[in-house]
């Protein structure tokens, strides 16, 4: 969205490049997440974000300068809980973070047919990585770019195998994320695929009267708590005080279906105008049809979801019913783009904000 110089004016003042931005990896040693590898990437432009390489890539704490961008819930990082596939056991090492992996076979509530059982939100993010690369900027060559590759398998004897590869980039400079992700079956029979990208956003971006970005029609879920939020009575796209009614297990949500512009990229994002800060999600609508939007007000839990997905998070069940589920026979693979950029500069957000009119 942005335009950014090619021609760094530091370039002829540093020797190393750390001094200015790259990757640096190592392991947590302490609490829940003693022993996890993590890669903190940092992009010389304000933009630094840790990915948690022992959760499927996830990426936990994002900050701009001195502002977060993001929701981290009370546990925070943690290592993988191999037995998250059941109940709500996900939920016990839920990092939040800009991007908590949901998938690769289901997505939603917890569910069982005759086959499984399926826990909420699937095992992607208790995935281990397996590093297939780590490339540092070398801004002397002319090579700006950093990134991370990695695979992480989703397997069981006799039931769906799925492996997931993906590169986390950034270029140095620019404070921009980009995630590539090939979903592949690799196993012997057709497999179910789901996937949804959980992006959890947080003070002090989000506050009272930050603007959620989002073109596209709102349908509650219909529960109580969700008609309580998205009705037309209520301006849902406008972040409120902290609520009492979102304690414990309150929380709202919406399925969106998304506007694409001419191309077929969807677009959304927040807006803190007290900051003079936006965050932009831009994806294919193509690769990722739906969109859902959580609110969970509670104190001390003060958070808004954006979620592009293959499906909306209704579980392998619901997404049958829809007859929206996804298969792959064996060998087959689908591509998925996910592009988050931070915006300061006035008129790269009033562009982003004319999105919303030039797409209602």
């Amino acid at each position: 969205m942005t335009q950014y110089s090619k021609k760094p004016r530091w370039l002829d003042k540093i020797g190393n490049t750390a001094q200015i931005g790259g990757i640096e990896t190592f392991i947590m040693d302490n609490g829940l997440a003693k022993g996890t590898r993590v890669a903190w990437f940092n992009t010389g432009s304000g933009l630094r974000y840790k990915i948690v390489i022992d959760r499927g890539l996830d990426i936990a704490e994002t900050f701009y300068n001195q502002n977060s961008l993001v929701w981290i819930s009370h546990v925070g990082t943690t290592s993988p809980r191999q037995d998250a596939n059941r109940d709500l056991v996900w939920l016990e090492s839920f990092t939040g973070g800009l991007l908590t992996t949901c998938g690769l076979t289901h997505i939603g509530s917890p569910e069982k047919d005759k086959l499984s059982e399926r826990g909420l939100h699937g095992r992607a993010s208790n995935i281990p990585a397996e590093i297939e690369s780590i490339v540092q900027p070398q801004p002397h060559r002319g090579k700006m770019e950093m990134s991370i590759t990695a695979k992480m398998i989703e397997s069981s004897v006799f039931g769906p195998s799925l492996e997931l590869r993906r590169t986390i980039s950034s270029t140095l400079g620019e404070p921009i994320i980009r995630i590539y992700d090939e979903v592949t079956n690799i196993g012997n029979s057709k497999a179910p695929h789901m996937l949804l990208y959980h992006c959890n956003f947080g003070f002090p971006l989000v506050d009272k009267d930050t603007e959620i970005i989002c073109p596209g029609e709102f349908q509650s879920r219909g529960l109580p708590n969700d008609n309580a939020i998205f009705n037309s009575k209520n301006n849902f796209l406008k972040c409120p005080e902290p609520l009492n009614s979102h304690s414990g297990f309150g929380e709202s949500g919406a399925f969106v279906t998304p506007k694409a512009d001419k191309k077929g990229i969807c677009f959304a994002g927040l807006y803190n105008s007290k900051l003079g800060l936006a965050v932009s999600l831009k994806f294919k609508k193509k690769q990722l049809p739906c969109l859902s939007n959580w609110q969970h007000w509670g104190k001390g839990e003060y958070v808004t979801g954006l979620e592009p997905g293959t499906n909306y998070p209704v579980g392998q069940n619901g997404a049958k019913e829809q007859k929206k589920l996804i298969y792959l026979m064996p060998g087959q693979s689908r591509k998925y783009e996910l592009q988050i950029e931070v915006l300061t500069k006035k008129e790269d957000i009033q562009n982003f904000l004319m999105l919303k009119k030039q797409l209602a």
